[in-house]
């Protein structure tokens, strides 16, 4: 019989309570993904570029002019520079990115470090490469790192620091001071850093997302992934991207030329017409933080705790007030009984239950407004 790489993974819960929501009718504020259609322009670009026969493989490492686009955009936000021929490949979605940085660079027995609740495609991604994750669980309930934590768990064989912020599912934010820690961590140990930052238009409350790239000793280092299917309500385009120094890069490129050679040749058009107007991406914050308050005052009245999501789409519900029950029983009771799905994160956690619910308020007004009556009635 055939041996797996992969023995323990199970089906993933974002399947498991989609399809429960499915069977029950329920309202499905566990998809990570909006409800609400893209812009009208941005599918008209990427239909001119079918219609135009742009349907042949694109470059390897995409698009010159979306390349170009991107690293015009970390420029202006970040005033850092990424060469478009040498440090930016264009990948099949964020996921894909994540893999394949971690395919090129970790070996057998390297141990990464991770913080959970963390994406769960980090640890499958580690274990393929015959690497070993190393999970350092984050403060709660605010959703901190304890970076003594972090120099006591560096060894030898420690590789790789895996960041994820704006952070899913807590919609937390690394501060200056966490990315400067990191950076003097990363220096000393000669470590490599991924930092997953997908969801880097989606700031709040005038707080402020701090890239990797940002930071001279982190931007030596470090893989940095992004991803356009979050930035433009577009996530079944499986549209991302890396940026990577060089050497890391022409590491990176190895593997992603055996895994996909290249991305859809009509969405990179699109996408890089779409990038010419800033505002496209610029004023996500605004968008989605007019969903978050409207979710948020529409349960104020109710028995969930919560302090309000920095960042990303989703919010974190604390149920403690209402039941005792596991987050995964109460999850599936919510779905089958209430018509309300949502995310358990005791399922990243390792064992630990804060008795919290992510909720995906990437939704059409009127959803929120019906989850909401629900959630009031508990």
């Amino acid at each position: 019989m055939t041996r797996s790489k992969l023995p323990e993974i199970p089906t993933s819960i974002f399947a498991e309570m989609t399809q429960l929501a499915n069977q029950h009718g329920a309202i499905n504020m566990s998809q990570g993904f909006p409800s609400f259609p893209a812009s009208q322009e941005l599918k008209e670009l990427a239909s001119q570029a079918i219609l135009e026969n742009h349907n042949q493989y694109a470059p390897m490492m995409g698009l010159p002019a979306l390349r170009l686009a991107i690293s015009q955009m970390f420029e202006s936000q970040h005033h850092t520079f990424y060469h478009p021929d040498e440090e930016i490949c264009v990948t099949a979605g964020a996921t894909q990115a994540i893999f394949t940085a971690i395919q090129a660079t970790i070996f057998k027995d390297d141990e990464v470090i991770l913080f959970t609740p963390a994406y769960d495609c980090y640890e499958p991604s580690i274990k393929v490469a015959g690497g070993v994750p190393i999970k350092i669980p984050m403060q709660l309930p605010e959703f901190t790192i304890d970076w003594d934590q972090v120099r006591d768990a560096i060894n030898p064989k420690t590789k790789m620091i895996i960041v994820n912020s704006p952070h899913n599912p807590s919609g937390k934010l690394l501060t200056h001071d966490d990315m400067l820690k990191l950076e003097t961590i990363a220096v000393e140990n000669d470590l490599l850093v991924m930092s997953d930052e997908v969801y880097e238009f989606m700031i709040f409350d005038d707080n402020e997302h701090r890239s990797a790239a940002r930071y001279a000793g982190l931007k030596e280092r470090s893989f940095v992934m992004g991803s356009f299917g979050k930035t433009f309500h577009v996530t079944g385009w499986k549209t991302g991207f890396c940026l990577a120094p060089p050497a890391l890069m022409k590491e990176f490129l190895k593997v992603h030329q055996q895994v996909v050679f290249c991305v859809n040749q009509p969405m990179q058009r699109a996408i890089a017409t779409y990038l010419q107007q800033p505002q496209h991406y610029l004023d996500l914050g605004k968008f989605y933080q007019r969903k978050r308050d409207l979710f948020l005052n529409l349960i104020n009245d109710s028995r969930f705790k919560f302090t309000p999501s920095e960042s990303t789409y989703f919010q974190l519900l604390d149920y403690s007030d209402i039941t005792d029950e596991n987050d995964l029983a109460f999850a599936k009771a919510l779905t089958i009984d209430h018509k309300i799905a949502s995310i358990p994160i005791s399922v990243f956690m390792e064992g630990r239950d804060p008795k919290m619910l992510r909720f995906c308020f990437a939704k059409e007004d009127e959803e929120l407004v019906a989850a909401a009556k629900i959630l009031n009635e508990l």
